[in-house]
């Protein structure tokens, strides 16, 4: 264990189904006055209930659903106009990525003299007052157990604050809210935790306590995420996955991910393809190119998705390859770049904004280049 790690993880972690109906309870034991909450319109009936029970002891409280798509800079900025004028003392989250990515952001700009401007990058965000719960609808990010947060830019670039003041006090993993997460959503967000959990493990930086989170992440989802995507109401598997998705959450802080994430960003930033998505796309692809840097790292892994171990790492290896390609058909996963409409003449101009991402690509297992970039492009389509 030659490098140092540091891991940040919640004061707090409740997990089972139904455990949001705790919610409360906890909110109360924090003495707020006022709670702002960041949620998405489908879970409204499950907001307005946590409301009426606060409203009911006194505490009064706002609900904004304005997060729709993935935040930008923009949003951000007009969420913050009714926050700063409400003035709470605790933020919930509820919701994907996106709403936790904006409910841990409006925590820490509420009484802070930085501008977000100022803490864009790593390590930067000076501290936080309000105390923060997260609660994920989706499995798939892992913001609420992350220190990071993204957010698009003037210049249509994904952002990255991170930030150990963005690890929530509390975090509550309550399966059945993924219940009801349609099955292009469940593949797409599955397949972008098992990006993290992959990522963390064949990374230039792994780290030993962290390769244990990754592996077993990585076990947990593709053992049960096709099932979660074909039949949502199968309990064991949406419990399964979401259990994946919190570990691979907690590989972003520590190890974090590496080129699939930065080469998947140009695809939202510049067409809006869903993260999720974007990544499932790359993923094939940039293991295949990344295989010959790290073949045992990658045999692991196609070891941990159900591989039996052959006559050499390499050949093991890319048998988890094939593995991820079964995974994303049997989830309904478009094929490639080219069935989603992106043109084969932007290629250039996404390898020179994924290559801007230097904060991930340092992390991968293979130094990529331009040339490169495009080439993973290209053997996507």
């Amino acid at each position: 264990m030659s490098l140092t790690t540091t891991i940040y993880f919640p004061r707090k972690l409740v997990i089972g189904s139904g455990t949001v109906s705790q919610l409360t309870t906890e909110v109360l034991s924090f003495q707020p006055s006022r709670v702002f909450i960041v949620g998405i319109e489908p879970l409204r009936e499950v907001m307005l209930n946590i409301a009426g029970e606060l409203e009911t002891a006194g505490i009064t409280v706002q609900i904004d659903t304005s997060v729709v798509n993935e935040p930008a800079f923009s949003d951000f900025r007009k969420i913050m106009v009714n926050a700063t004028a409400f003035d709470p003392d605790l933020i919930i989250g509820i919701g994907g990525g996106s709403v936790l990515d904006v409910a841990k952001l409006v925590a820490a700009q509420l009484g802070n003299s930085q501008q977000l401007e100022d803490y864009v990058g790593i390590g930067l965000l000076k501290g936080r007052s309000p105390t923060l719960i997260a609660v994920p609808a989706t499995a798939g990010t892992g913001s609420e157990v992350s220190p990071n947060a993204i957010l698009v830019d003037e210049e249509n670039q994904k952002k990255g604050i991170i930030s150990p003041h963005l690890v929530p006090d509390l975090v509550f993993l309550d399966p059945e809210l993924t219940f009801s997460v349609p099955p292009s959503i469940t593949a797409a967000t599955g397949i972008d935790a098992l990006t993290h959990c992959l990522e963390a493990y064949t990374n230039r930086f792994a780290q030993p306590f962290i390769d244990m989170f990754a592996l077993e992440g990585v076990r947990l989802i593709s053992a049960n995420i096709v099932e979660a995507v074909t039949n949502g109401g199968n309990r064991l598997a949406r419990e399964q996955v979401a259990l994946g998705s919190l570990l691979g959450g907690f590989c972003l802080g520590p190890v974090n991910t590496a080129g699939v994430h930065a080469l998947s960003y140009p695809l939202g930033s510049m067409f809006h393809l869903a993260h999720g998505l974007s990544n499932a796309l790359l993923l094939p692809a940039v293991m295949e190119f990344n295989i010959p840097a790290a073949p045992e790292r990658y045999a692991d892994i196609a070891v941990a998705m159900g591989a039996a171990r052959l006559d050499s790492a390499e050949k093991t290896a890319l048998a988890g390859v094939d593995i991820i390609r079964q995974l994303s058909t049997a989830c309904g996963v478009p094929p490639g770049l080219r069935a989603v409409d992106i043109p084969e003449t932007a290629f250039e101009k996404m390898a020179d904004d994924a290559l801007k991402i230097q904060r991930l690509l340092k992390n991968n297992p293979r130094p990529i280049e331009k040339k490169d970039a495009i080439s993973i492009y290209k053997a996507a389509y």
